[in-house]
């Protein structure tokens, strides 16, 4: 397929001026954290939006441009270059005040870059206070739109000018989808056997999750290769998740650099918000990567964060950070400390790095991928059982109060993560200490490295959606 180059279009504006409301506004949904607060949103946030049906674009909403802080400048840094990269420029005041000698100086300084160049005045609630919105037109802005985000008031005429950069894009005609599909047992299924592999997808999404300050930020960075994430010693600085995708080999990864957890008597205001989203962005992702810091002991709040990826059945890869910071402490060491206190993530591998110095950080890619072609793989129903009736044989299936409990097959029924179904003659008796064998057995036969194993007990016929 052919690929389009999508325009850039980047909002820009002091803080707490509607930036992430006209972001959601033209994303048609809510993805950019909004409130009263200065400077909520820190890093970039992209994603691919449509409007008038066929005119497709990126949309990029940036931090406030403020410089009353090291952390506000780095910021303002991020915003500005996102300017220089677009294709189409918006710069947003807040029309509720008279025109500021700074809103001036940035929109003049916007102008230089010769981009095409729209001035917002938002919050423009009422015609009544539209006569603010003639105060503004002193920029010199080749067009000056006044603007309700919050009420979607007064956006005709801006969509119009959007559509004159933004080309529309031809559809291709949707495939026919057939309806006829009838649910199938897995007794069934068996039948079929399971040889038919389906098409690996070579799209895939990786979250960055892990308390506040261990590197998570500066990790996207380095593996990006380039400033994508705000990097601060305030802990706390990632508000938003964000994402960003890059190719390696065959593979289309996305990093969502999600906002660092506190203990929860700790988590106030936005950041509440923020941890929801975080949560949701870990229902679609595929692979967590768990950051720990190596120099400090693992806590509590380390070992409830990496139960999330337990939750979500993620393939996960521990990654001790700062290794660089770690003093006298061995990899052995290090490795000991982890088992033992994550002991439900037996399986995932251990990875030291220093997001600071770039050490190791390239092992990660190739393991992510590695970790997802096991995530991704189906074993023919065969072969699964012949590792099953071995293990059985090796340990007979204990009895429940003298009653007998026998397994007739096993079969893979899903991937992405792989489950497994056990058809037993009596579900509810089989012991989960035996069920966790037969994972350990599975593991052992097919490399299930970085990847849960979700098996479950089912009767004969028993729908694979139940």
């Amino acid at each position: 397929m052919q690929e389009h180059y999508l325009q850039k279009v980047a909002i820009l504006g002091r803080p707490n001026v509607g930036k992430s409301s006209l972001f959601n506004r033209l994303a048609r949904q809510r993805d950019a954290i909004t409130s009263d607060v200065s400077g909520t949103t820190r890093d970039l946030k992209k994603r691919i939006v449509t409007i008038s049906g066929n005119r497709v674009f990126e949309v990029i909403d940036t931090g406030g441009i403020d410089y009353s802080s090291d952390l506000f400048s780095k910021v303002a840094e991020f915003s500005l270059k996102a300017a220089q990269q677009a294709d189409v420029i918006i710069y947003m005041v807040d029309g509720k005040n008279i025109p500021d000698e700074e809103d001036r100086a940035l929109f003049y300084k916007l102008q230089q870059l010769n981009t095409p160049l729209a001035l917002v005045v938002n919050k423009i609630d009422n015609d009544k206070e539209e006569e603010r919105y003639w105060e503004f037109l002193e920029f010199g802005a080749e067009r000056t739109f006044p603007m309700s985000v919050s009420h979607n008031r007064y956006f005709n005429d801006f969509y119009d000018w959007l559509e004159a950069y933004i080309p529309a894009r031809e559809e291709p005609e949707p495939e026919a989808v057939s309806d006829d599909e009838e649910e199938m047992s897995l007794e069934t299924f068996l039948e079929q056997d399971t040889l038919e592999y389906e098409e690996e997808s070579k799209a895939l999404k990786v979250a960055i999750i892990g308390r506040v300050n261990t590197g998570k930020s500066s990790l996207l960075n380095a593996l990006l290769g380039e400033e994508r994430s705000v990097v601060s010693d305030v802990a706390g600085t990632t508000i938003d998740p964000i994402d960003e995708t890059i190719t390696h080999g065959e593979y289309q990864i996305t990093f969502v650099d999600t906002a660092g957890i506190r203990r929860r008597g700790k988590i106030v205001g936005i950041e509440k918000h923020a941890l929801g989203r975080t949560e949701a962005m870990l229902e679609q992702a595929d692979i967590a990567l768990l950051i720990l810091d190596a120099s400090e002991k693992i806590s509590e709040l380390d070992e409830r964060i990496a139960g999330i990826t337990e939750k979500f059945k993620l393939g996960t890869i521990i990654v001790l950070n700062k290794w660089d910071a770690r003093e006298e402490k061995t990899y052995e060491k290090a490795v000991e400390e982890v088992r033992d206190e994550l002991k439900f993530l037996h399986f995932a591998p251990v990875l030291t790095i220093s997001a600071l110095t770039g050490q190791r950080v390239h092992r990660i890619l190739d393991e992510v991928v590695s970790i997802y072609r096991r995530y991704s793989y189906r074993i023919p129903t065969s072969e699964l059982n012949a590792v099953l009736q071995k293990a059985i044989r090796r340990h007979h299936i204990p009895s429940h109060n003298g009653a007998v409990v026998k397994i007739k097959f096993a079969t893979q029924y899903e991937t992405r993560p792989p489950k497994i179904a056990l058809i037993v003659n009596k579900p509810n008796f089989l012991h989960f200490s035996y069920k966790r064998y037969l994972a350990n057995a599975f593991r052992e036969a097919f490399d299930f490295e970085g990847v849960p194993l979700d098996i479950v007990a089912r009767k004969r016929g028993e729908r694979m959606e139940e």
